[in-house]
C-alpha cells in the first residue's frame, strides 16, 4: 500500500491508524505532545447513537446569545474581534436551521452506528479492556419545557430506529437508588454505552505498537513538500516524513493545518471542562446528560465518576476560566442534591479543546489526491471515533465507504 503519515494523536488519528495498518499500510503517527494529553482523555466516554441533533440549532443560537456574557454558563462564545471566530460564527448561524437539524440526523446516527459496532468489535481484541459498557444513557430534565422537547426527540429517535423510551421520575429514581433524584422525568436511549476513555488510549496505543505502527511524539507538522496536487513528504520541528498518503487528525488545529494545504476550514475550538473522582464515595449507575444544566455524569471502570460539560468557544491561548467547573459542579447538585462536591484543585480539573465545524457535522474526506482530513467532530468525537478511522482507512484505499460520505465533505464551505 505504502506509507502513510498521520497527524495527530487523539482517538481520530489511533483509528485511522489502526485501521490503515490492518488494510497494509505502513504507518507513522505523528503527534505534537507525547500522545497522553488530548481531547479524547478527559471526555464523558460516550458512545452515543442518542447524539443526532448537531451542535448548529435554532435553539442554541439563541440560548447562545444570553449566555454569552456569562463565565460559568453551559455554553459560552468569548467575544472577540478575530477573522476567523467571525466567518465561523456566521456560517454557524446561517447553518442553525430546522432543516439542517432535519437532515443531520441520518449523517449523525450512521457514523455513530458504525462506530458503536467497531467498538463492540475491539472488545473482542484480546488483553484489550476499556471498560465498554452498555447501559444506555439518561437525559433527566427538570422543567416542563425540556419534557416536551424531550418527547419530541423520543418520537425523532423512533423514526431514525433508535430506541428511545420517555420515563417518569419514579421509573428513573428506580434506576437510581442510592440517590434521590431532583428531576420531573427522563429520556432514555437504550442505544447509547459508555466507556473509559484513559483505558482506550492507553490500550490502542499499546496495540498499535504491537502492530509496528510508528509511534512519535514532540512532532509539530510545519509544512508540507508538495507536487502538484499531491503531498510528496510531511515537514515538521524536526524532521522529514516521506508520504503516499496523509491524514490530518489533528482535532482543534486543524484549520491551521488545512491552511497549510490552501483549504480554508470553518473550524473553531470548543473548550471542556471535566472532574474525575477516581474513589469515587457517590454511586451512580447509568451515564446521564443534566440537560438544564447541559452536564455530563459517567460512572466509569468500577468506582470512577466524571462530572464533565461547557462549551466556549474560545481561543486555543486564552487561560482556562475554572469558574466554569463550578457551573458543572453546581448543575449536579441540583439535580442529585446529595452530590455536595468541593471545588477541586486546579491540577485536579481537566480541560480540553472540541474542534466545531460550522454545522456540527464532520469534516471527512480528501481535501488533495494524497491527502485526507478527519476532524470537527465537536462533542461526538470519542464517540464516533472507530468509524471514523474506518471511513479514513476506506476512503484511503478507494473503497466504498461504510455510510455516506458526502454530508462530512471538508469543501462545503468552499
Amino acid at each position: 500500500m505504502g506509507k502513510a503519515i498521520v497527524i495527530g494523536g487523539g482517538i481520530i488519528g489511533l483509528s485511522s491508524a489502526y485501521y490503515l495498518q490492518q488494510s497494509g499500510w505502513g504507518v507513522t503517527l505523528l503527534d505534537k505532545d507525547d500522545f497522553s494529553d488530548n481531547c479524547s482523555y478527559g471526555n464523558a466516554g460516550y458512545v452515543c447513537p442518542s447524539h443526532f441533533i448537531p451542535l448548529a440549532t435554532p435553539g442554541i443560537v439563541t440560548q447562545g446569545l444570553k449566555w454569552m456574557w456569562n463565565s460559568r454558563s453551559p455554553f459560552y462564545v468569548e467575544p472577540r474581534l478575530n477573522a476567523a471566530l467571525i466567518s465561523w460564527g456566521l456560517k454557524f448561524m446561517k447553518s442553525a436551521t430546522a432543516k439542517h437539524v432535519a437532515e443531520s440526523a441520518i449523517p449523525l446516527r450512521d457514523i455513530a452506528l458504525l462506530s458503536q459496532q467497531l467498538y463492540e468489535e475491539w472488545t473482542t481484541i484480546p488483553g484489550f479492556d476499556f471498560a465498554y459498557e452498555k447501559k444506555g444513557l439518561l437525559e433527566m430534565f427538570q422543567t416542563e419545557a425540556n419534557e416536551e422537547h424531550s418527547h419530541h426527540v423520543a418520537e425523532e429517535a423512533k423514526k431514525l430506529g433508535l430506541e428511545a423510551v420517555m420515563l417518569s421520575k419514579e421509573e428513573v429514581q428506580a434506576m437510581e437508588p442510592q440517590v434521590e433524584l431532583n428531576i420531573r422525568g427522563a429520556l432514555y436511549f437504550k442505544c447509547d454505552a459508555h466507556l473509559y476513555p484513559q483505558k482506550l488510549m492507553k490500550g490502542l496505543l499499546n496495540i498499535l505498537q504491537q502492530k509496528s505502527v510508528q509511534l512519535i511524539p514532540q512532532q509539530e507538522v510545519t509544512g508540507f513538500e508538495m507536487s502538484n496536487d499531491q503531498i510528496k513528504s510531511v515537514i515538521s520541528n524536526k524532521q522529514r516524513y516521506d508520504a503516499d498518503m496523509v491524514v490530518i487528525a489533528t482535532g482543534s488545529w486543524s484549520r491551521e493545518m488545512a491552511a497549510k494545504l490552501g483549504l480554508n476550514l470553518p473550524l473553531m475550538p470548543g473548550r471542556g471542562y471535566s472532574v474525575t473522582l477516581e474513589d469515587s464515595p457517590f454511586t451512580f449507575n447509568h451515564p446521564a446528560v443534566l440537560q438544564e444544566g447541559r452536564v455530563a455524569i459517567t460512572p466509569m471502570d468500577r468506582n470512577k465518576i466524571r462530572f464533565g460539560g461547557t462549551m466556549e468557544i474560545t481561543s486555543i491561548k486564552t487561560p482556562p476560566r475554572y469558574k466554569r467547573v463550578e457551573g458543572i459542579l453546581n448543575a449536579v447538585e441540583r439535580f442529585v442534591p446529595q452530590f455536595k462536591i468541593p471545588m477541586p484543585s486546579q491540577e485536579n480539573i481537566w480541560y480540553g479543546y472540541r474542534p466545531c465545524s460550522a454545522d456540527g457535522l464532520p469534516y471527512i474526506g480528501k481535501i488533495k489526491s494524497n491527502a485526507i482530513i478527519a476532524t470537527g467532530h465537536a462533542m461526538i468525537g470519542l464517540s464516533v471515533g472507530a468509524g471514523t478511522g474506518k471511513l479514513v482507512a476506506e476512503i484511503a484505499n478507494g473503497e466504498t465507504p461504510s455510510v455516506d460520505i458526502n454530508p462530512y465533505n471538508p469543501k462545503r464551505f468552499s
